[in-house]
């Protein structure tokens, strides 16, 4: 099993990082790194802001992954996640970033982040991005968030 690096948040007081340039995500060893299987983090109250009005958005983030070698340290992850409210990016932006980081600290063999944007200005945004392949015979079940349909 890999050495785990020190760990920044996890057991400590760890105050919201005023960017996510200034967030530290920790990696902790996968201790079934022999087996594919998917782990699956869920932000319903993701926020962010327009880069453009300053006013908030918020989404529904899913990020599935199958790992390697690491795993994501669930508070770094949450405190990073958390990072994102008082800066201004566009939906695509924010979404294909998050994917991004993940991808670079933990190698996954598969990655996917599904922004599910809630409405400003009468139109919602779904972005999605992936990274790598789903191995054979790993069961990736549906995001489960339904399409915005307004009231009805």
């Amino acid at each position: 099993m890999a050495k785990s690096p020190p760990l920044h948040h996890l057991g400590k007081p760890s105050g919201l990082p005023a960017s996510p340039d200034q967030a530290v995500l920790d990696r902790v060893p996968n201790p079934h790194s022999d087996t594919n299987y998917v782990a699956r983090f869920t932000a319903p109250e993701f926020t962010t802001l327009c880069p453009i009005t300053g006013q908030p958005d918020f989404a529904h983030l899913v990020i599935d992954y199958v790992p390697g070698k690491w795993l994501v340290e669930s508070k770094s992850l949450k405190l990073y996640l958390g990072s994102f409210r008082n800066v201004g990016g566009f939906h695509e932006e924010s979404t294909v970033t998050i994917g991004k980081k993940l991808v670079a600290l933990l190698a996954p063999k598969f990655l996917r982040i599904g922004g599910y944007w809630y409405p400003r200005g009468g139109m919602p945004i779904d972005v999605f991005w992936q990274a790598g392949k789903l191995p054979a015979g790993v069961w990736l079940p549906d995001q489960g968030v339904a399409p915005y349909r307004g009231r009805g």
